[in-house]
């Protein structure tokens, strides 16, 4: 059968437009709001729907399949064990991701996210989170990439490419300046235009540009006193109008506040209908085309984003269906080959690597027999073997503190031959101090579980924790800690520690990459992608919203009133920047990491080439080790308007003794500055230093250039 769409050399918004002409009303609104399709209460799942984050149904005589839905960045998710016996391969952490500074991983990782989708019959994944880190305490960072606006957009941008190659629409979520999860639905994120376009929104603009996602979905946050679902600023004027994105703007679940204000602001879809007041995308809202609020061409233009979305990635053509092939011993050794990119070595006092052969090696840490830590909510991937273990009652779902079955205790014992390797769970700590000391060396896993819906506490872990670090640090002085947490947090025992791992959460592949690391098989080369502060009392907004006085899942009662917070305290000022700008010196810089090699950088030299700045250096590895170096470049004109920025970054492979030229092109608009009164970027004219960082602390080479002032929009 040939349907309207099916005519040679159509591009995809032809495709959809034809559709759209052939499409009843209901047909429409169909697909303007949906339920979650999970479960909840009496609910039954919708007809149809495989069972995931929402489902809309097919139009068979258009040839339009169902949309089927999934979460999210990290992998194919299944809340509430909705499809039971379902498999998937669980990414390392957004931040493990961006502490790679290797886009063409995040690339690879979301083919691999787009294959597994598309093999279970989805064909939009909910993925490409790209909020800064405004926050280090923020309860969800562990989905999100960095503080930084350049390698946020670039590893956002690439991982939606990925996923999207393989037929499967992406998102790019949540627009914008959502750095929190305590009060998340009744926080409003305050701050001038010119700071956020130079930070928040430059990375959004970077990821769209490069990854071009199906589709954008809003936080359930305020943005300058608006719900970011119906701020015709971020969707309208700067979504649609200033970037002309063409896809569809989906509201996150149970964040959709209104019908005709909504759909006028740029809204072009309520998602997780059931959790809002209302359905406004079905009644009220042909009431309001009805009274002539909205107009019809509006309605017909949200449907034709959703369906040209679909057909420019190829979904509507080649139709997912369940039960597809998946190669997941070949994902899961993908999901190590990350693991081993991103984890950072932060302290070595010659402890690592381990040697081969030892007589004893003690493994310390709750539930480190089992497997690694991931973070909880929506993002959770929970492959076959997973411990779950109570985690937190979410959008009326019980949801599991989950640990991935990649056990460091038997990794450790695989990939290092010692002749022992006993185990404690640290419960007794006095027994565990007592194996440490005749131990070769003690390996702790430190862990911290965050959670969609809920900020940490404060940046220390547990108490309990921090005494057991250092009476194992006091027993035996190689002893080593491997950091599973959800961001940066504060090491009180540092100074007491032989080598200290950040891991993040590492995913399905974790403690081999982990175990790697330790045995020197892999030679550590991740950086920081957010500072670690040296006390929460660095931070722009040290004070935290009270969790008992707020709400922050959608569906429930709201507590109090919106709560506004003002960002323009640091402005685009994020992280690095900050601690530059009040001349702050943090635990840990943004970039940081360090090698089991050493690198040896020259010839720093810096040329226009019309439109590029292009930035050029040789790297050299001058150890006895295989390893890859990070070369940051950063910015900053030569009379400190601002701080030194990141405006480009490679990472660089390179075997002992060898020498590479390398090539870096700076990104414009983190050299501009937002000129709000002209609506355009502005770079000044004047000189400019150019450093080569290993860190944002860190700059071993600098040059300098010289600009002519340059003005462009959009």
């Amino acid at each position: 059968m040939d349907y309207v769409w099916q005519v040679p050399g159509l591009t995809p918004d032809e495709q959809a437009e034809r559709v759209v002409q052939e499409m009843t009303e209901d047909e429409k609104f169909a697909w303007l709001s949906g339920p979650m399709a999970i479960p909840l209460g009496d609910e039954p799942l919708p007809e149809g729907a495989i069972g995931s984050a929402a489902y809309y149904p097919a139009i068979p005589r258009l040839g339009i399949p169902a949309m089927q839905q999934s979460d999210a960045s990290l992998g194919v998710s299944a809340l509430g064990n909705v499809r039971p016996g379902d498999n998937a391969t669980a990414l390392a952490s957004g931040l493990l991701r961006a502490a790679t500074f290797n886009p063409e991983m995040a690339e690879e990782t979301g083919r691999l996210i787009g294959r597994e989708a598309f093999s279970k019959g989805f064909n939009v994944q909910l993925a490409g989170g790209a909020n800064l880190i405004r926050e280090p305490r923020g309860g969800r960072n562990f989905e999100y990439l960095s503080e930084d606006p350049l390698l946020t957009g670039a590893m956002a941008g690439y991982a939606v490419r990925g996923i999207q190659s393989e037929q499967v629409v992406s998102t790019v979520k949540h627009f914008a300046v959502n750095p929190q999860e305590t009060g998340r639905v009744v926080v409003s994120s305050d701050i001038s235009e010119a700071a956020l376009r130079e930070s928040d929104l430059l990375a959004f603009e970077l990821a769209i540009h490069i990854g071009h996602p199906g589709a954008v979905m809003p936080g359930y946050n305020l943005v300058n006193g608006e719900w970011a679902s119906e701020n015709a600023f971020l969707l309208n004027k700067v979504l649609k109008g200033d970037w002309r994105y063409p896809g569809w703007v989906m509201s996150d679940w149970g964040a959709t506040h209104s019908a005709a204000k909504a759909a006028l602001a740029g809204l072009d879809v309520q998602s997780g209908a059931n959790l809002d007041a209302q359905v406004w995308f079905d009644k009220p809202l042909r009431e309001a085309v009805a009274a002539g609020e909205v107009p019809q061409a509006r309605i017909d233009e949200m449907v034709k984003r959703i369906l040209r979305s679909l057909f420019a990635v190829g979904a509507i053509q080649r139709p997912a269906k369940p039960g597809g092939d998946v190669d997941y011993t070949a994902h899961r050794l993908l999901a190590q080959r990350e693991a081993e990119q991103g984890i950072v070595l932060l302290k070595n006092a010659g402890a690592l690597p381990l040697r081969k052969g030892a007589k004893k090696l003690l493994v310390v840490g709750e539930h480190a027999d089992a497997g690694v830590l991931a973070g909880g909510g929506s993002s959770a991937v929970t492959p076959i073997g997973s411990l779950q273990l109570p985690g937190i009652d979410f959008m009326g779902i019980a949801t599991s503190k989950i640990y991935h079955p990649s056990s460091p205790l038997n990794a450790i014992r695989a990939e290092l031959g010692a002749a022992e390797v006993a185990f404690s769970n640290g419960k007794n700590s006095d027994e565990a101090v007592a194996q440490a000391q005749d131990a070769d060396a003690v390996i702790f896993f430190a862990e911290e579980w965050r959670s969609e819906a809920l900020d940490a506490q404060g940046l220390a872990l547990s108490e309990e924790q921090n005494r057991l670090i250092a009476a194992l640090a006091a027993a035996n002085r190689n002893t080593i800690v491997v950091l599973e947490t959800g961001g940066p947090v504060t090491l009180p025992w540092l100074d007491e520690v032989a080598a200290v791992l950040a891991a993040w959460y590492p995913g399905s592949g974790g403690a081999e990459a982990i175990a790697g690391v330790l045995a020197g098989r892999v030679n550590p080369s991740g950086r920081l992608p957010v500072t670690f502060p040296a006390s929460e009392q660095q931070l722009p907004h040290p004070d935290q919203i009270d969790p008992a006085t707020t709400t922050s899942i959608p569906g429930m009662p709201v507590k109090g009133d919106i709560i506004h917070l003002d960002y323009d305290k640091e402005g685009s000022d994020v992280g690095y920047r900050w601690y530059a700008r009040t001349r702050q010196k943090p635990l840990f810089p943004f970039g940081f990491g360090l090698s089991y090699t050493t690198f040896a950088w020259q010839d720093l030299a810096v040329s226009q080439q019309t439109e590029a700045i292009e930035v050029t250096l040789t790297v050299t590895n001058s150890g006895d080790k295989a390893g890859a170096e990070v070369v940051q470049i950063y910015v900053q004109p030569q009379d400190e308007s601002y701080t030194p920025r990141l405006a480009a970054f490679a990472r660089v492979e390179l075997a002992p003794g060898e020498r590479r030229w390398v090539t870096l092109l700076l990104e414009p608009k983190v050299i501009a500055s937002w000129d709000s009164a002209n609506a355009e970027w502005r770079i000044a004219a004047g000189d400019y230093r150019i450093y080569a960082g290993r860190s944002a602390e860190d700059f071993p080479l600098e040059t300098s250039l010289t600009l002519a002032e340059k003005r462009f929009g959009y």
